[in-house]
């Protein structure tokens, strides 16, 4: 799985965790409908609250890890190894044409990038964090 794949998988994971699960159907005409109906529900669904699921996570984090603005910390709030090799990895996955060398220039735009991502497939990710 790309690394990409992975900080998604993490923070809409957690989203999906969270959301309540639906109640049995009462009988067999009642699940059809019910399985059309979380079928139409999926296709709508709303965006995941990629804000507010990183800010619940880093409150329960255990140490301060600035994920607003720090792709390693960013990692680390997910669980997922932030070394050089891990952000390079990412680097190409996103298409960044720069120096693969952990420079700030590097890290910042794979923040950005990594929250544009989210953005594009289906996060509700604030303005700031994606310009």
């Amino acid at each position: 799985m790309s690394i990409f794949g992975k900080i998604k998988d993490a923070i809409f994971g957690k989203a999906q965790a969270a959301e309540p699960a639906a109640p049995a159907a009462p009988s067999p005409v009642g699940a059809a409908l019910d399985a059309a109906t979380n079928a139409m529900a999926a296709a709508a669904a709303a965006p995941v609250d990629v804000d507010a699921i990183l800010t619940a996570e880093a409150a329960n984090a255990g140490q301060a890890l600035n994920w607003r603005t720090s792709i390693v910390d960013l990692m680390k709030l997910l669980g997922i190894d932030s070394s050089l090799d891990n952000r390079k990895s990412l680097a190409q996955e996103l298409g960044y044409t720069g120096v693969l060398d952990g420079s700030a220039e590097m890290n910042i735009w794979l923040h950005k990038a990594v929250m544009r991502e989210l953005a594009a497939n289906g996060g509700k990710v604030p303005a700031d964090l994606t310009d």
